[in-house]
């Protein structure tokens, strides 16, 4: 084991100690994290060596699962969760469980008895609920990733306030296997960290699974480089000098060739008050109603939270009718007005409120604080929370501002990479966490592929590659652009009778074969099906062998169009051959020195370069 990994746990256990009682529940013991987590970087994984801090209404092995309830766990739990048991296979330690909202019932931090979690660098400002607990662990250094639930902002507001990464998924994607319901319709398990890569990598690990809903073949696995971006138009809500931050945030996706523009933001709004003023809190008495009503005169019940579900007893099967058709009625409307946008840019809060605050107004303060964030499992969106720039709040001190990438659902690596343009990492969240918390983890395949989202690497070497005519045919289809890549040296490259020309691919069968350089996209299954569906003849497409060992597929053409054309590659590639073309020393276009001759089949169908 390294030293930066053998550090690891001494560190964040030392972190855990340093006077922040209030972040964890209940803590793994030293030893016991250290042997796992040294089992754990020997076995390697996709998050070996990530220190994991987990929700206390999440179920982990041998730790009573509380929900910020001492007398509503039943004994420890049995076996992990499922999204615990997987993000532990693929390498994580878990160290403890973390504080939060009561019943996951609030957005502050503050509706706990194990004492309301303060700001990791306001310690007069709340954490954000009801992942509060988690949230900080990682802010801090504790954990590297955190398990987070996300109801109605649940995962986004303490990202938002604390700096960091929080990832909302499309509802379903991860099993709620072992998790306490606070609305089950509308329940999301999530991650937080303090990088985005290294949520994408967690939220791979954690997604799919038995119990989760089956991806779309037909999927965008990334944002178009000129992505359609709405905002609301109205920003009244936001504390001084958030409005201005979040215009900076826009502006910045306008930079990079993003069209941002307002749209009505009236029934999002509408629905967002659904939740908690409506009928649809039902959904938190059926899930512990009875148990709120058995243990009223219980000090550890936290009197908001006992407030807040004991009056959704009093709503009735007729009033849940008719507010579930008023939020179908609102979503049909508010998709409406976003039709033809690829995702949403929110401010994930309007401001941040003190603990002061929210204790003269518990209720008041909390919704305010959801404006934002409660419309979004109601609608079945994605969202990814990323931390955008720091105010400077009227008493001097500085605030972290945030932002949130909402897209439609299974959309979600449309709002991951979104969310990756418009970030702005805190430059204080590395020393905030220490010196030895894990450094990011490098960048890897949007975590919907990894969940088990259909999809399929294409290799070109023509007009599709980055910058020539028909990039825009894989943007449009929701292509991924990977990297550059090149043949095994078994093929060879001729230019084909089209108007305009193309380049055709060929594999040959004796030693005249080179190793053609071209890109590798990857887009979803259905998508290459609409691909190849509207794929003009001679072109076709085939399996391709890389030099990387890996064969995927790749532009070929029909045996009729390559034969006898003029051969190539001795250009190098298709840009080099483009760029030669259009140099004065080319003469007559007939080409350089470097070409072989043409391209011809033998008799049982194979290719030669004579």
């Amino acid at each position: 084991m390294s030293g930066a990994s053998s550090a690891r746990i001494p560190t964040a256990y030392a972190a855990i100690a340093a006077g922040r009682p209030e972040v964890f529940i209940e803590v793994v013991p030293q030893p016991e994290a250290a042997a796992e987590h040294s089992d754990r970087v020997a076995a390697g994984g996709s998050l070996a060596g990530l220190l994991l801090a987990v929700k206390n209404n999440v179920d982990v092995a041998g730790f009573a699962t509380t929900a910020a309830c001492p007398a509503f766990a039943d004994g420890p739990a049995r076996e992990d969760a499922s999204a615990v048991a997987r993000l532990r296979a693929a390498g994580a330690t878990v160290v403890g469980v973390t504080n939060l909202d009561q019943f996951a019932t609030g957005l502050v931090g503050q509706r706990s008895p194990y004492g309301g979690v303060r700001d990791s660098r306001r310690p007069d400002f709340v954490s954000g609920g009801s992942s509060s607990g988690s949230a900080v662990a990682v802010a801090l250094g504790m954990a590297d990733i955190a398990i987070g639930t996300d109801t109605a902002g649940s995962g986004r507001v303490p990202a938002a306030f604390q700096g960091i990464v929080g990832i909302k998924p499309t509802l379903g994607t991860v099993s709620t296997s072992g998790v306490v319901p606070a609305c089950r319709s509308w329940d999301a398990v999530t991650i937080l960290a303090r990088d985005l890569d290294t949520a994408n990598t967690a939220m791979g690990a954690m997604a799919g699974g038995a119990d989760t809903r089956t991806w779309p073949a037909d999927i965008p696995l990334a944002a178009p480089t000129a992505a359609r971006v709405a905002v609301p138009d109205d920003l009244s809500s936001l504390a001084p000098g958030w409005a201005d931050a979040f215009t900076a945030a826009a502006d910045r996706l306008q930079a990079q060739g993003c069209t941002v523009d307002a749209i009505p933001f009236a029934d999002f709004l509408a629905a967002a008050r659904l939740l908690y003023d409506g009928a649809l809190v039902a959904e938190r008495h059926a899930a512990v109603g009875a148990f709120i009503e058995a243990h009223r005169d219980d000090p550890a019940v936290d009197p908001t939270v006992s407030a807040i579900i004991g009056a959704a007893a009093a709503h009735t099967g007729s009033t849940m009718t008719q507010d579930l058709e008023r939020l179908a009625v609102l979503e049909a409307r508010a998709s409406a007005l976003w039709a033809g946008r690829d995702a949403l840019l929110i401010p994930t809060a309007p401001g941040h409120p003190t603990r002061a605050a929210v204790a003269a107004d518990p209720v008041g303060v909390n919704a305010w604080v959801g404006t934002f964030t409660n419309f979004c499992n109601l609608f079945d969106l994605c969202a990814v929370a990323v931390p955008a720039g720091c105010v400077t709040e009227p008493d001097g001190s500085l605030a972290q501002f945030g932002v949130t990438v909402v897209a439609r659902p299974f959309h979600d690596a449309v709002a991951l990479d979104l969310a990756q343009r418009v970030m702005v990492a805190p430059p204080d969240l590395r020393d905030l966490a220490g010196p030895t918390a894990a450094p990011a983890l490098p960048p890897a395949d949007p975590w919907p592929v990894r969940a088990g989202a259909p999809a399929v690497d294409l290799f070109v070497v023509g007009a599709h590659l980055v910058g020539q005519p028909l990039e825009h045919e894989l943007r449009r289809l929701g292509a991924r652009w990977v990297g550059t890549a090149a043949t095994t040296a078994s093929y060879r490259l001729a230019v084909l009778a089209t108007s305009p020309p193309k380049p055709g691919l060929a594999r040959v069968a004796d030693s005249s074969g080179a190793e053609i350089p071209g890109e590798v996209w990857q887009l979803s299954t259905g998508a290459l099906g609409r691909f190849l569906a509207e794929l003009p003849a001679p072109m076709m497409l085939g399996p391709v062998d890389l030099a990387d060992g890996r064969t995927v597929v790749g532009f070929g053409c029909t045996t009729d169009a390559v034969g006898g054309a003029t051969d190539i590659t001795g250009y190098g590639d298709w840009r080099s051959y483009l760029a030669a073309m259009t140099r004065p020393d080319t003469g007559n276009g007939s080409g350089m020195d470097r070409n072989p001759g043409r391209v011809q089949r033998r008799s049982d169908g194979s290719f030669f370069s004579k």
